[in-house]
C-alpha cells in the first residue's frame, strides 16, 4: 500500500505528544487552516510516496524509543495507508494528530492509538499552556483500553 509523506523528524519532539517522540508529517490536507505551520503538507500530490512497508522499516530502525507521531497534513486523507501503519506497528507507542472530531474517528484508527489529538486549528484560539494542542478548541485524549480522558 502506497503512503505520501511530507517530512519524517527523529530529533526527538517533546510537544507532539508524550515523551521524546518521532514525528512523521503525512502529506495531504483539505482543511487549510488559517495560521497552519505545515502548508507544505497541504498539496496531496507533494512529499514522497513510500510503501507502507518501507516506512515502517524505516520507522523499527531509526525510532530509536518506538514513540511515534503521525501528523500532516491531516494524515487522515490518506485513512487506508494510516491504519495499514498502525496495524504493523503494534510495538509502537502512537499518537495521531488529526483536525477531525474524536467522534468522526474511526473505532479501527482509535483503537490502535495510545493518543490523539482532535480538532481543527484556529488561529484566534492559539494557545501555548496546554500541553499538545495549538488552540484551546482542540482536545488531547488519552487512549487506554477503549476508556478514554481528554486533557
Amino acid at each position: 500500500m502506497k503512503i505520501r509523506v511530507n517530512s519524517i523528524r527523529y530529533n526527538g519532539s517533546t510537544v507532539d505528544g508524550p515523551g521524546i517522540r518521532t514525528v512523521v508529517f503525512l502529506q495531504g490536507c483539505n482543511m487549510h487552516c488559517k495560521g497552519c505551520h505545515n502548508p507544505s503538507t497541504w498539496d496531496p500530490l507533494g512529499g514522497i510516496e513510500y510503501d507502507t512497508e518501507e516506512l515502517i522499516e524505516e520507522l523499527r530502525h531509526n525510532s530509536i524509543n518506538k514513540k511515534i507521531t503521525i501528523s500532516g497534513g491531516e494524515p487522515l486523507i490518506q485513512i487506508e495507508a494510516v491504519n495499514d501503519l498502525l496495524t504493523r506497528l503494534d510495538n509502537f507507542d502512537v499518537c495521531l494528530y488529526t483536525g477531525m472530531e474524536y467522534e468522526d474517528v474511526p473505532y479501527p484508527i482509535l483503537s490502535k492509538l495510545r493518543c490523539i489529538k482532535c480538532g481543527s486549528y484556529h488561529e484566534e484560539l492559539k494557545c501555548s499552556n496546554i500541553p499538545f494542542i495549538g488552540s484551546s478548541n482542540q482536545s488531547f485524549v488519552f487512549l487506554n483500553g477503549g476508556a478514554a480522558r481528554v486533557e
